[in-house]
């Protein structure tokens, strides 16, 4: 039977995984966002008053009117109408309430295990430091759409990977908060650290393709080469780091950050099925077997979301989905990670 203190790590658990399920959707909702080009569509940013939408046709027309001023209107979008507008203003206002929503979903129940002193010695600093995070995040993407205020009207690859990454991070952490109150490393033993250190590497190479990918979402790379397995006519394509200097084409140059999002592909792969393979062989745990199955099948569903999107030339709902399919993974990692950290025994 649980005890009082094992009894409020598990409801504040349940709310963390609560919390990061939201995050999972907010993640999501931000790749519709900016599939559809909608992340533009709102020129202001209004933290406390931003949630209400236009009510009526004049309150329309008055914000598409702001949005006229701006480039993407002049530039790209000169012969939309109001009602086109009001289709991508929908997608980035869901994602901007989804954000302030997730603040009161974090922030009440804080409070009210706090007061209620329920939180256990320690704690308490690693979810204010969540709370904090989650606020810098808005202002981080606030900072990303002003990059496409401009007279070139695209956000910048490096702000919206910095945001796509701090999500991530955030997301992260408070899983891993939430799988330690849970204590599933108690539930396994498995021998050397070397497979430990393994698990953690994984999670980082993991986080570091889906950094490579949102800078294939800034720059638009992914509808370089729709082809597969080769880049063209070859598996390594011509042109590859040919900025000057060199460095700069991964963060710049399409043929290469694409070529870079593949290789970190064919690497997680091999990596992540023998790493798997050992574990499998290693231990006997169910809770563990469990999270390598999880792993592997969410590694065949990305690899196979990732060849579609790319030959089928980025469809809104395939690419969602792949980048969905990314966070699966990492949460996947996420779980095996914590099975295996601080076992006693290893």
């Amino acid at each position: 039977m649980l005890n009082n203190e094992d009894r409020y790590n598990r409801q504040i658990a349940l709310w963390l995984l609560l919390c990061a399920g939201v995050i999972f959707s907010m993640i999501m909702l931000g790749g519709v966002t900016r599939l559809t080009h909608s992340g533009l569509s709102m020129v202001e940013w209004k933290p406390l008053i931003g949630v209400i939408p236009p009510l009526n046709e004049a309150a329309w027309q008055a914000t598409f009117h702001q949005y006229q001023q701006f480039p993407e209107y002049q530039k790209i979008n000169h012969q939309m109408t109001v009602d086109e507008f009001k289709s991508i203003f929908m997608y980035e206002y869901l994602h901007r309430v989804l954000g302030r929503l997730i603040g009161l979903i974090f922030l009440l129940p804080f409070l009210f295990f706090y007061f209620k002193k329920r939180i256990k010695t320690g704690l308490t600093p690693k979810l204010i430091v969540m709370f904090v995070l989650g606020g810098l995040q808005g202002l981080l993407g606030w900072y990303m759409v002003k990059s496409g205020l401009v007279d070139n009207p695209r956000v910048s690859q490096y702000r919206l990977t910095a945001h796509l990454g701090a999500a991530v991070i955030i997301y992260g952490y408070i899983l891993w908060v939430a799988f330690g109150l849970l204590s599933i490393n108690k539930m396994v033993a498995i021998q050397g650290q070397s497979i430990k250190r393994f698990a953690f590497l994984l999670s980082g190479l993991i986080f570091l393709m889906i950094l490579s990918g949102g800078l294939v979402a800034g720059t638009h790379a992914g509808l370089a080469y729709p082809t597969f397995p080769l880049m063209g006519d070859s598996f390594i394509p011509p042109g590859l780091f040919s900025t000057n200097p060199a460095w700069l084409a991964t963060f710049e140059d399409i043929t290469t950050i694409q070529f870079n999002h593949r290789i970190f592909a064919y690497t997680l792969f091999v990596l992540i099925m023998g790493f798997s393979f050992i574990v499998l062989r290693k231990t006997d745990s169910r809770i563990l077997h469990r999270g390598i199955y999880c792993l592997v099948a969410l590694l065949l569903i990305q690899v196979t979301l990732g060849i579609s999107t790319l030959l089928m030339h980025v469809p809104v709902p395939l690419a969602a989905a792949h980048q969905s399919g990314a966070i699966a993974l990492f949460t996947a990692s996420l779980f095996v990670s914590q099975c295996l950290s601080f076992n006693k025994k290893g």
